[in-house]
């Protein structure tokens, strides 16, 4: 099972649920973070750079200004990523936001694959 952390706003480029990462961005661009929350986040989000690969595309298209509408999905071996994406909901929650943890078979088409995630356009029946 994949496993992606999302909340209950949709992302204007994908039209799905919006990830925990780019709402938390949001949140830290908008100055609404406590300092402790800040520090939190920025040490979650290095340890993420420094431990996922960044893919090179969110689009099965080969046209240079294709739609980014392929999702992260973590795979389930990616253990520690997880419990720090855990971490991350936490402080959404404490700003009133529901983060909802979906677990899908078949995430989509797949675009990008590495040792703990993958990322992929979804299916019209693919939960997100």
């Amino acid at each position: 099972m994949f496993v992606r952390f999302v909340i209950n706003r949709l992302d204007p480029d994908s039209g799905r649920r919006q990830g925990i990462l780019q709402a938390l961005r949001e949140l830290r661009d908008d100055d609404l973070l406590l300092p402790e929350e800040q520090e939190v986040c920025d040490e979650v989000f290095a340890w993420l750079f420094d431990n996922l690969d960044r893919p090179d595309t969110f689009s099965r298209s080969r046209k240079r200004h294709a739609a980014k509408v392929a999702l992260s999905w973590f795979k389930p071996t990616a253990r520690e990523h997880i419990a720090r994406m855990h971490v991350l909901a936490r402080v959404l929650e404490a700003h009133g936001l529901q983060v909802d943890i979906i677990e899908e078979r078949r995430p989509g088409y797949i675009v990008h694959e590495d040792e703990y995630q993958v990322v992929a356009e979804p299916f019209q029946e693919t939960r997100t």
